[in-house]
């Protein structure tokens, strides 16, 4: 019979990493918007009095204070040390609260081509031409 003081302590942190996220989301495994993409850019909304931060989680208010300046959410999800699909799922929450404003990167939303002398020169970098 196997006792939980006899685990190691890497089973122990690797059982806290599923765990965690899945508590952080209240059980939610997917964000309700299919919007957010890697690099969708999120920024603050400017707080006002009927803003308060009851009723969130610190990492909705970490969120918050990260994206003070516009960060891509990819950049948001390094910050807070949470896999990708979980920091979508609290960005959404932040959305629908009218907390936080998600848009496109600028060259996505002004319909500009993509840039294909820059993208040839990061390929012949890569590959060390």
């Amino acid at each position: 019979m196997s006792h939980w003081a006899d685990g190691s302590p890497e089973d122990d942190e690797a059982e806290e990493s599923l765990v965690r996220p899945y508590t952080i989301t209240h059980g939610r495994t997917a964000s309700a918007r299919d919007d957010l993409t890697l690099i969708t850019v999120i920024a603050t909304v400017a707080p006002d009095e009927r803003h308060g931060d009851r009723g969130l989680q610190p990492e909705h208010r970490m969120i918050l204070r990260q994206c003070r300046a516009p960060v891509a959410l990819a950049e948001v999800a390094a910050g807070l040390n949470l896999p990708v699909a979980v920091t979508k799922i609290l960005v959404g929450d932040l959305l629908a609260l009218d907390r936080v404003t998600a848009r496109p990167p600028l060259a996505v939303a002004v319909g500009q081509e993509t840039d294909m002398t820059l993208l040839q020169a990061v390929k012949d970098a890569l590959l060390g031409l």
